[in-house]
């Protein structure tokens, strides 16, 4: 008998890994759904549930056919090209007979991968909530899903982007290669930058400013759904973050997994204490709901870029930091800038997702950054390839770097896009829709029914007339009584 220990082949722990943290990414859209639709009005509930679920169906039609292939394959620095045999590929083309991967890694990597396309296109639809056409949704989906975010991925995520500590040869990089970890800027900004853009091109929502250009408020019409739907994100970000290990197997990637989960946590929590007590203290005087939930979702963002590279001390200060700069976009947006943007998605999303990648390169703990580049596999980095608050500067330099890069692609076609459907006359829906409201308009009633009658609210009761003055009547026949 031999005395060699037998190799154990692990794979299929990664795949299976990759499917379950895929579930919770893909229950985020459940999240999404209730999010938005909490934060809207009664009467166009059915209309953002709708186009959740046709965001979900969409990206991955989209996401199958094309967009994971520009995200992943090939070795193109800039886009994804076609490549023969496994892997990455087309309408997933090579995946399957004599070629299929024995653990399924290729279509678990798929799935986890189309959870975090069709988060970052639905970001975009809140910010044009109440007022966007459906098919202009329709063709804002394909385009962000099938080439604005994919490139993004392609950049930053896959092997050979040339702004991807995933690129073996450092030459091919851009000072090294931006550490994003789960998608601060890859996925969150990349849709709040799209909102930012959608929301300016289409105007505000008919009501919303004054004559006198006076914010009028708005307010959704369940603050059931909106804190249902934090929580489901929240617990969805337990995927989404960890599980951006991609495997489990591999040595100190269990380690990695359980650390991502508490600065997880910790960004989490200190965004949403932190952004009520501003609000609390210095503004409304009250305990707003919303801020709590919009304060927990951007300090999720907030730490999503650095999670496996930051330490809990610093995740926590990440966490007040992001309450605090979603807070401030928040109003930047609504008083000064005047755009209408119903669910904050540029706030969330984009203002604490580029916070998220700049605050890696100011907390990144160079135990971590350093072991971050495969191309220097093998090498003895020096502390400059830390955060710069442990007196690094390559980090904060290479994430800047690509934050301007994304920005800018994003805005360009983002804008584009909106400004060609408004021409065309498909972004907006016509005033008297919106007054009505959408679901009246095109779903065919309002999405509450109570006693029968549409839209939440049960009927008036009828007036009560006065009592009348009784007239004596004589006691009843014998035969009458019972």
């Amino acid at each position: 008998m031999s005395g060699a220990t037998p190799t154990v082949d692990l794979a299929w722990a990664d795949s299976f890994y990759l499917l379950v943290v895929g579930c919770l990414v893909f229950f985020m859209q459940a999240g999404f759904a209730m999010l938005e639709a909490g934060s809207v009005r009664a009467k166009n509930t059915k209309n953002i549930l709708l186009k959740n679920l046709l965001d979900a169906c969409i990206g991955a039609i989209i996401w199958w056919a094309w967009g994971f292939g520009v995200a992943y394959s090939g070795s193109n620095a800039f886009i994804g090209t076609v490549s023969s045999g496994g892997g990455p590929s087309f309408f997933s083309k090579g995946w399957t007979g004599e070629n299929e991967n024995a653990s399924g890694g290729d279509f678990a990597f798929w799935f986890f991968q189309y959870g975090f396309a069709a988060a970052g296109a639905t970001i975009v639809s809140g910010a044009v909530a109440e007022r966007a056409q459906l098919l202009a949704y329709l063709i804002y989906t394909v385009v962000i899903t099938g080439w604005i975010y994919p490139v993004v991925v392609h950049w930053v995520w896959a092997t050979g982007g040339f702004l991807s500590v995933f690129t073996e040869v450092e030459e091919d990089t851009v000072l090294g290669g931006c550490i994003d970890f789960a998608g601060s800027g890859v996925v969150h900004m990349t849709g709040g930058i799209a909102a930012f853009c959608g929301a300016a091109i289409i105007g505000p929502r008919l009501g919303r400013y004054d004559s006198n250009k006076k914010v009028q408020p708005m307010p959704g019409h369940s603050a059931v759904l909106s804190v249902l739907g934090t929580f489901i994100l929240w617990l969805g970000w337990y995927g989404f973050n960890p599980g951006s290990t991609l495997a489990i197997s591999n040595s100190g990637y269990a380690q990695t997994m359980a650390r991502v989960i508490v600065t997880t946590t910790l960004s989490a929590a200190a965004g949403g204490v932190t952004t009520v007590l501003i609000d609390r203290l210095f503004v409304s005087k009250m305990w707003d709901i919303a801020m709590v939930c919009n304060g927990i979702l951007g300090g999720l963002v907030s730490i999503t870029a650095g999670a496996a590279v930051i330490t809990p001390w610093y995740a926590f200060v990440v966490g007040i930091i992001g309450g605090g700069i979603y807070y401030g976009a928040s109003k930047l947006m609504v008083n000064v800038l005047k755009i209408d943007d119903p669910l904050d998605a540029f706030a969330v999303h984009g203002a604490c997702g580029f916070w998220g990648v700049f605050a890696t390169g100011l907390f990144g703990d160079p135990i971590y950054t350093k072991a971050a580049y495969a191309w220097a596999a093998g090498q003895d980095l020096g502390d400059e390839w830390g955060g710069a608050f442990f007196g690094g500067s390559k980090v904060i330099g290479a994430n800047f770097t690509a934050l301007v890069i994304e920005v800018v692609w994003v805005a360009f076609w983002a804008s584009l896009m909106f400004l060609a459907l408004r021409f065309a006359g498909v972004l907006r829906v016509p005033p008297e829709i919106e007054a009505a409201g959408m679901d009246i308009s095109k779903h065919g009633g309002m999405a509450y029914v109570t006693d029968g009658v549409f839209g939440g609210a049960p009927a008036a009761l009828p007036k009560e007339e006065p009592p009348q003055k009784e007239e004596p009547v004589a006691d009843p026949p014998v035969s009458a009584s019972v």
